[in-house]
């Protein structure tokens, strides 16, 4: 049976993962807890590599880790997550769909924001400072809000 099983390295390079991965997948409950050989190399059935590119796969699309983690822990106990995973990748999409909104919303106020910036270089004139920068604080508020919120989003 232990020529079956996958030592760490052989089971990162199957899932072109790291071996810190696999561990860090192990901490959280992604992945089974390896057994362990008797010089302490870790083994995982060969299942494990579905099981590290499913992760990897649903992480790509917006699931967490610890979403994942409570999905497995499921299945695992022979459970049927189905219907709640269906839920959790809809309620991403409705993510998508606002970043998208906000998106639009940020470039509207950058094509505005380069438009007025156009007219103050023309009535600038060439060699005079225009003052683009400091000119951000004079438009409107609502233009505002919506470089903000994109903003947010990018310090997460």
């Amino acid at each position: 049976m232990e020529q079956r099983l996958l030592r760490s390295g052989q089971l990162a390079k199957m899932a072109g993962v790291s071996t810190d991965l696999l561990r860090h997948y192990e901490r959280i409950g992604v992945l089974p807890a390896a057994i362990r050989a008797p010089n302490g190399y870790r083994l995982y059935p060969p299942q494990s590599a579905k099981r590290v590119c499913t992760v990897r796969s649903s992480v790509a699309i917006g699931f967490s880790l610890a979403e994942l983690s409570r999905i497995f822990a499921m299945r695992d106990r022979g459970g049927i997550p189905c219907h709640k995973v269906r839920a959790l990748a809809e309620e991403k999409l409705h993510l998508v769909e606002q970043s998208l909104k906000e998106l639009e919303a940020l470039r509207r106020h950058m094509c505005e924001t380069l438009r007025l910036w156009d007219q103050r270089l023309a009535e600038a004139g060439r060699g005079r400072r225009a003052e683009l920068l400091e000119s951000l604080t004079e438009i409107p508020g609502k233009r505002k809000a919506a470089a903000s919120s994109f903003k947010k989003g990018f310090r997460k």
